[in-house]
């Protein structure tokens, strides 16, 4: 675009040029619609006397038809780039259908127990002794596993709904707390894929995950 000649443009084609200098500057490059305005401009400004060089002219047309193209281009592939997201998306939740009926470990401190044992897994990040912790509504501990001294990876470990005395407990919600060497561990909790759906641009594909709910699939630990 640098080859344009502005050095002769009157006030009101200047003006007109500025204003479409300024609309450039504002959107950080020169739109179909801004070359033209300067290249109009440029003509209705020339001086008779000197008209503009037929092979500037003919550089300034290429340019255009380059600036055409380009915008064209761009359009073309951010078209096939959207297509190609969409079908990536499609392919995802379809495979991802597989799962459905399966156990996966998503991460979860909640434990909604119905009256069956239940899996749940601690992420251990360095080898050391792991306890989790069973805690009721009111934050009270209710159990207590001690899984030993653990790798690093996911410790699983199986609790059957009783408290440390042996009696089962109530249905309901309960937390757990995983803790080694004086840190606290994240937690996840076993559950059967009942569902896959497609939850946006920002949530991806997700699997609905019986006593947890929605998970993005990214979020999958494990599938048991």
């Amino acid at each position: 675009m640098s080859n344009i000649n502005t050095t002769n443009l009157a006030a009101g084609a200047g003006t007109a040029a500025a204003g479409s200098s300024l609309s450039s500057k504002v959107s950080g490059s020169l739109s179909q619609a801004d070359f033209l305005k300067l290249m109009t401009a440029q003509l209705q400004a020339q001086d008779p006397t000197k008209p503009v060089d037929n092979s500037q002219f003919v550089s300034q047309m290429a340019q255009f038809s380059q600036l055409s193209s380009s915008q064209d281009l761009v359009k073309s592939v951010n078209g096939l780039a959207s297509t190609l997201n969409s079908s990536m998306q499609t392919s995802q939740v379809l495979s991802s259908a597989n799962l459905v009926n399966r156990q996966v470990l998503v991460p979860s401190s909640t434990i909604n127990y119905g009256g069956s044992t239940v899996t749940g897994a601690a992420n251990v990040s360095s080898p050391g002794n792991v306890t989790v912790n069973i805690l009721d509504v009111g934050g009270n501990t209710v159990r207590t596993l001690g899984l030993g001294n653990q790798n690093s990876g996911l410790a699983q470990f199986t609790w059957d709904g009783k408290d440390n005395s042996g009696n089962t407990l109530a249905q309901g919600a309960y937390t757990m707390a995983a803790t080694s060497n004086g840190s606290s561990l994240d937690t996840y909790m076993a559950g059967a894929v009942t569902a896959v759906g497609y939850g946006g641009s920002t949530v991806g594909t997700y699997l609905q995950v019986a006593g947890v709910g929605g998970v993005p699939i990214s979020q999958v630990a494990q599938i048991l």
